[in-house]
């Protein structure tokens, strides 16, 4: 009996045994599904955070930490390197000023003589004195002046032959306009960015003369080709300068992207515009970048490292944009470090740096080793071909490791400045240009734009009149030449 009972308790807990199995093999099947779900949810979470980390990077993007340009700030924007002020505000001491300084020889003069005393007396010419000068500086009325070439001829009573006078060289037509009109709309389309028609409203408000939008368009392309010797010899100094600043931007040209290069020093600015960006734009027969041997300061655009005959130095200003977008948007403690170092780095003497060199890079090389450890590695991208996909941190780390001597060579190099601004600002005026027109309608008035605005600024680093050089550009010669 109690062996049977036995049975029967053994029976019940295997087939108890069993269901409970049946469940758990039912659950664990379950929970491989779950698990699976569990694994793609994590890698879907994960590739969904950095989405949204790179769209809160595109968000947050601004012209100190990223390469957007300062218009793009609208009115909050600030100086990407900014300064802490120090002492009173306007002008310093020493500060050259440009006051208005009264002249010893004005154009007219009225005098002011008192009226009589009290007593009655009246005052006689003898019996005054000079008490002070009060000078006021306006603009006359603006009138064009005229001036009439009377043609004569004369018949030889001799011979009979019929001889006549010549008007001089220019002077084609019964009706025209003058170099300086041709001056002074040329500066007012390229230095002031003024459209053809609003130069026609603006000569008719001052003259009095509504110019034809083609003599406009004649004026530039005549300005343009007089320029051609100026150009010339304004690459000439441009390679043959020891620091070259080079950059490019994008141009709206004819419905098309076309590109705005510049290779421009402290005295001398060449500008060109051309289809492409990179290579064949930088070694056609358009760029002087082939004839460099002294130092090429620029942003890291790849195309430039073709360059092998030169030295190359990178931009601190795009480095420390750089690395602010990483502190803000990824909490970078190696980009924190890093920018404080370059800024302090810039602020530093260059005797002491030269003196501290050694310890300068060990920090440096430091300082990227911390950034290639925090920086994730490369991966693979599934399904695709190429280049392991990469953060924007450690593209900076790896670049900053690739080319330490070009990040550096501002530190140990007095004659290579920290930022590539030079650049920068010789082809700001271009994007100003394309904002008021919208865009260049053919290749040959952006080549006609770009050949004058970087003569108007090789003419303004020179300190010259603007205006009276190219006057005398339509006379024949202008500052280069003469």
């Amino acid at each position: 009996m109690d062996k049977d009972k036995l049975i029967e308790d053994l029976t019940r807990k295997v087939e108890t045994l069993a269901s409970r199995v049946q469940q758990l093999e039912q659950n664990n099947e379950e929970l491989k599904f779950f698990r699976q779900l569990n694994t793609l949810l994590q890698k879907e979470n994960k590739e969904l955070r950095e989405k949204i980390l790179e769209l809160e990077s595109r968000l947050n993007s601004n012209s100190n930490n990223s390469s957007k340009p300062p218009s793009s700030d609208g009115y909050r924007k600030k100086p990407a390197l900014s300064k802490e002020k120090k002492g009173k505000q306007g002008g310093q001491e020493g500060h050259k000023g440009r006051t208005l300084l009264q002249v010893e020889n004005p154009d007219k003069t009225i005098y002011c003589d008192p009226d009589h005393c009290g007593c009655g007396h009246i005052f006689i010419e003898d019996e005054l004195v000079l008490s002070e000068t009060r000078q006021v500086f306006n603009i006359p009325k603006p009138k064009l002046e005229i001036t009439e070439y009377q043609i004569y001829k004369a018949k030889c009573p001799e011979c009979g032959m019929v001889h006549k006078g010549h008007a001089p060289d220019g002077v084609n037509a019964p009706v025209q306009y003058g170099n300086s009109v041709k001056a002074y709309v040329s500066l007012l389309n390229v230095q002031f960015k003024l459209p053809f028609k609003k130069i026609q409203l603006l000569f008719g408000d001052l003259f009095g003369y509504s110019i034809n939008e083609s003599t406009i368009y004649s004026a530039t392309r005549q300005c343009y080709n007089k320029l051609e010797q100026s150009e010339e010899i304004i690459k000439t100094r441009v390679a043959e300068s020891q620091v070259v600043h080079a950059d490019e931007t994008g141009l709206r040209v004819a419905g098309k992207l076309h590109w705005l290069h510049t290779a421009t020093t402290l005295l001398d600015t060449y500008l060109f515009v051309h289809e492409k960006r990179g290579g064949k734009a930088l070694t056609s027969d358009k760029s002087i970048l082939d004839r460099l041997t002294g130092w090429l300061v620029h942003d890291c655009w790849s195309s430039y490292f073709g360059f092998d005959k030169t030295k190359h130095a990178l931009c601190g200003a795009h480095i420390v944009r750089e690395l602010e977008g990483l502190i803000e948007n990824e909490q970078s403690e190696w980009a924190r470090i890093m920018q404080r170092f370059l800024l302090n780095l810039n602020e530093m003497s260059h005797l002491e740096r030269v003196n501290r060199r050694r310890p300068i890079v060990k920090k440096f090389r430091y300082f990227c080793s911390l950034g290639d450890e925090q920086e994730p590695p490369p991966k693979k991208t599934p399904g695709r071909r190429g280049r392991y996909k990469r953060t924007k941190g450690r593209n900076l780390v790896e670049r900053l490791i690739r080319e330490e001597k070009a990040v550096l060579a501002f530190a140990f190099n007095e004659e290579v400045p920290f930022t590539n601004n030079l650049a920068e600002r010789d082809i700001r005026p271009a994007k100003v240009k394309q904002k008021i027109s919208n865009c260049f309608r053919t290749f040959t008035g952006a080549e006609i734009y770009t050949r004058i605005e970087g003569f108007v600024s090789t003419a303004r680093k020179h300190d010259k009149n603007v205006y009276s050089e190219l006057c005398d550009t339509f006379n024949g010669y202008n500052f280069i030449t003469k």
